[in-house]
């Protein structure tokens, strides 16, 4: 796409220095009027065979030979550069990824998902369940033509490169989620992540222990390691299995239907502010339970007391069926 951008704006630039050229010359050495310059150049430049404004001096003839000679291969060289997009449909692939970043530039508070490997597939399925925006980074082509025939709004590109990351609306995004198989090139997508954006909210994925610390300074909020979880859910399917089962069910099955949901206090409407849960009567209006709160210090409370006061900036953890969540979604 570079290339494609590069050699538009090219031959833009070149018509319209034809144009200007011709039209500046007209009017130094002919004394036109810049109406008459800008006539004259324009059926110069087309060869449409008008006659002229008025009779051409010497000077004015060996002008007018330039300008001819030189916007022929101008303009050869433009139409032979289009017809190359277009048969080879870079044309076409040009507009519908002008169409894609205009969607991304009208996009706040999105998620961002590098990699559409194993793990990012998951984060997108999940991502999806709950309603949120997200724009995914990935250079595979074979991938990004799979991406596309989705429906879902993607960047081919380098994800450890600034550029990439700002087609993909990271100044306005609230999350990025990097699941990229290398862990270096996670590093370097929190390092700029981190940099680009200092508010947002950034999860990585990890192969290697070592790499646990190096992307926590980097910037990374949490640091996933899918290989380490999946052996502690193993080991946790001997010692505890209908713990784990039960799990299961709200994390694994709740792919297409939602049993938890995070209720930010500060998104309630202002009559419930500074109450308690009990007087949100959850359990009456919708069925779900609250089962979680955290303070704006970001200390958990499991099964919190009735009488817990919802403060700004605290968040409510709540069950239920997934036709309570959704009663719940309505009503807040």
């Amino acid at each position: 796409m570079k290339v494609l951008d590069s050699k538009i704006n090219k031959i833009v630039i070149l018509i319209v220095s034809v144009l200007g050229t011709g039209t500046l010359g007209y009017m130094l050495l002919s004394k036109y009027s810049f109406i008459d310059a800008l006539y004259m150049t324009v059926i110069t430049v087309t060869t449409v065979g008008f006659s002229e404004v008025k009779p051409f001096s010497p000077e004015d003839k060996i002008f007018t030979i330039f300008l001819i000679l030189t916007s022929i291969f101008i303009l050869g060289y433009a139409v032979s550069t289009f017809s190359e997009y277009l048969v080879s449909g870079k044309l076409f692939d040009y507009f519908k990824h002008r169409k894609v970043e205009k969607k991304i530039t009208k996009l706040k508070g999105h998620s961002i998902v590098c990699g559409y490997g194993r793990n990012g597939r998951q984060a997108i399925v999940k991502l999806m369940n709950y309603n949120k925006k997200f724009v995914i980074v990935e250079r595979d082509k074979e991938l990004v033509e799979e991406i596309e025939a989705n429906g879902f709004l993607c960047i081919q590109g380098d994800a450890t490169l600034d550029e990439t990351l700002l087609s993909a609306g990271i100044l306005e995004a609230s999350n990025l989620i990097t699941a990229l198989p290398s862990d270096a090139n996670n590093l370097f997508v929190v390092l700029s992540a981190r940099q680009l954006n200092a508010s947002m909210k950034i999860i990585s994925r990890a192969s290697d222990e070592s790499s646990y610390n190096k992307l926590k300074i980097a910037g990374a909020d949490n640091v996933i390691m899918p290989d380490k979880l999946g052996g502690d859910h193993m080991a946790s399917l001997v010692t505890t299995p209908d713990v784990i089962e039960f799990v299961d069910r709200l994390t694994i099955e709740g792919e297409t239907t939602a049993n938890l949901e995070e209720i930010i206090v500060d998104d309630l409407p202002q009559k419930y502010r500074g109450k308690t849960i009990l007087d949100l009567d959850l359990r009456r209006q919708t069925g779900c339970t609250v089962i979680g709160f955290r303070n704006p210090d970001k200390d958990y409370i499991i099964n919190p007391e009735a009488s817990t006061v919802l403060v700004d900036s605290a968040h409510l953890i709540v069950l239920g069926r997934p036709e309570q969540i959704m009663k719940l979604r309505e009503l807040f």
